[in-house]
């Protein structure tokens, strides 16, 4: 692959969908250098857990960089690589909502890293794949923290998506391309 052939596919979809699934297919179709930024962070067992299985599932000879706040800076570091794997957004969203006081400026910080990103990614002429989950589809979360979740995701995944040359959203597995259009 050569660096022409840049381009940013965002990968969405619902809990379970095989999101993370396709876009390590996709990984493995398109480039031998992969970096993989994780944004989990391990706060407790379960997460452990599942993290250990996500870093199981991926070739031992890709790079991961853990990095649960900084995107931008991750994307820096993971230059030298053919692509790049963000798993995932919702994680980065929600981890900046868990450690901000003021939603305002919550939000401010998520759009100006997302911009940073997104810039980096051009000037740097990266191939990226980023994973995201639809939240939005569900009924209207019950606390003032998960509407303002979904509100904020729902701006990531929409400024993630038109910047985006493909898009995809995973449903039972099933990978339906949104953009292009197929």
């Amino acid at each position: 692959m050569t660096r022409e052939e840049s381009k940013l596919t965002v990968v969405l979809g619902g809990a379970r969908a095989g999101k993370s699934g396709f876009a390590l297919r996709l990984a493995k179709e398109r480039a031998s250098r992969v970096c993989f930024i994780a944004t989990a962070q391990a706060l407790d067992d379960d997460m452990t857990k599942r993290i250990a299985r996500h870093r199981d599932e991926r070739p031992a000879h890709w790079t991961t960089i853990e990095e649960p706040y900084q995107l931008h800076e991750a994307l820096l570091q993971a230059s030298d690589s053919q692509l790049v794997i963000v798993d995932c957004l919702t994680l980065f969203v929600s981890n900046w909502l868990l450690r901000s006081e003021d939603e305002a400026d919550c939000e401010e910080t998520i759009r100006k890293i997302s911009e940073s990103f997104l810039t980096t990614l051009v000037s740097l002429q990266l191939t990226v794949i980023c994973v995201s989950n639809e939240v939005g589809l569900g009924i209207v979360p019950e606390t003032r923290l998960g509407r303002t979740f979904r509100d904020l995701l729902g701006r990531v995944n929409q400024q993630f998506a038109e910047a985006a040359d493909e898009v995809y959203l995973l449903v039972a597995g099933l990978p339906l391309r949104l953009k292009p259009a197929g």
